[in-house]
């Protein structure tokens, strides 16, 4: 099954943001992993003045929808040119993420090319013709 949820960046203020969430929506957070947190063998364009910034962040709303969130860092490369937010599709299988990355990135740009990450996830960024914001994940 594919979903689609919302991606919101933060100017430093991510954690506080998602625990008064938390509050709001009364759920607890399920993931948040800081940029210090990246094993060293990724961590070459990370700064140390970073490290205690969200790097990813979950909150489950319900078993369809997550509010989805990061602080932007000088490093993170894929998170130029949006605005405060993107929209993050999960799917089930590469092939399945691959056609959606190759559909919405047509006469748009790939921010970050789909490849298998450090946490496991086949991932990618794209911004679409209409200045869209995606995110692809399996």
């Amino acid at each position: 099954m594919t979903k689609m949820n919302p991606y919101i960046y933060f100017n430093g203020n991510c954690e506080e943001a998602f625990n008064f969430y938390a509050g709001v929506f009364r759920k607890e957070i399920s993931y948040m992993g800081r940029y210090g947190d990246v094993p060293s063998k990724d961590r070459a364009i990370f700064q140390e003045k970073d490290n205690n910034k969200i790097m990813h962040v979950t909150l489950d709303i319900s078993d369809e929808t997550s509010l989805n969130g990061a602080d932007y860092v000088e490093a993170n490369e894929e998170s130029k040119g949006y605005s405060n937010f993107s929209l993050i599709v999960h799917t089930d299988d590469k092939d399945e993420a691959d056609r959606l990355f190759d559909g919405l990135s047509d006469g748009g740009e790939k921010t970050l090319p789909m490849h298998t990450t450090f946490w496991g996830s086949y991932y990618g960024n794209c911004v679409d013709k209409f200045g869209v914001a995606w995110k692809i994940t399996t």
